[in-house]
């Protein structure tokens, strides 16, 4: 094998390499988002139109790291399930923008619930391209709840695309209620709720308390 050739494969090697473990990834992620929040806390005193702007800063930030660390059209394809495949290509990309904002802001009013609640990894569990990061958070009453990551390799880099919390898939815990929702409605009403989705993300569906 040629000097040449032999660099080429290292190099390419190299590239496809993950740059960080799944491990890496959700603890920077994770870290960078409870940063954002004990930051606003720290503003918390401030006049009001600086908290507001804070508040917006750190809202951004989070929102962010989100997209960083979620693979959300995958999120998407496995929450929609067996009616993915009915979709055209412009209904699904619709699908998984409205159901971005709808994951964006559920994951952001579950964070900023955070009030110093302790967040111990246990470990990873890698079988390419699939992997699974443990954890668990602890309240400062000592409770603990289970909260695993499972990511697969996209692009060479690590995305979550479930969480399960208190072993509770969160991927599933959307599938059945859209399930639920496509047995009594038409496919466009149900996008038709996703649209009037404001904050309140619980006015769609219910969803598990996690970070």
């Amino acid at each position: 094998m040629s000097k040449a050739l032999m660099a080429w494969i290292l190099v390419a090697a190299a590239v496809a390499e993950p740059i960080a473990s799944p491990r890496e990834v959700v603890q920077s992620a994770v870290d960078r988002v409870v940063a954002s929040i004990q930051r606003t806390e720290r503003h918390a005193a401030d006049p009001l139109p600086g908290r507001r702007l804070v508040r917006a800063q750190e809202r951004n930030e989070i929102s962010r790291t989100a997209a960083e660390l979620f693979d959300f059209g995958e999120i998407a394809r496995r929450a929609l399930s067996r009616h993915w495949t009915a979709r055209s290509p412009e209904e699904q990309a619709e699908f998984v923008r409205l159901f971005t904002e709808l994951l964006e802001r559920t994951y952001i009013g579950r964070i900023e619930s955070y009030s110093g609640e302790k967040i111990i990894y246990l470990g990873e569990a890698v079988d390419v391209p699939f992997a699974t990061v443990r954890s668990k958070v602890v309240t400062r009453r000592n409770l603990e709840t289970p909260l695993d990551y499972r990511l697969h390799l996209r692009e060479g880099r690590w995305k979550v695309y479930d969480v399960l919390i208190d072993h509770v898939s969160f991927v599933a815990t959307y599938r059945s209620e859209f399930s639920r929702l496509l047995q009594r409605e038409p496919y466009a009403a149900v996008v038709e709720r996703l649209r009037k989705q404001s904050t309140d993300a619980a006015a769609l569906i219910r969803t598990p308390r996690g970070y």
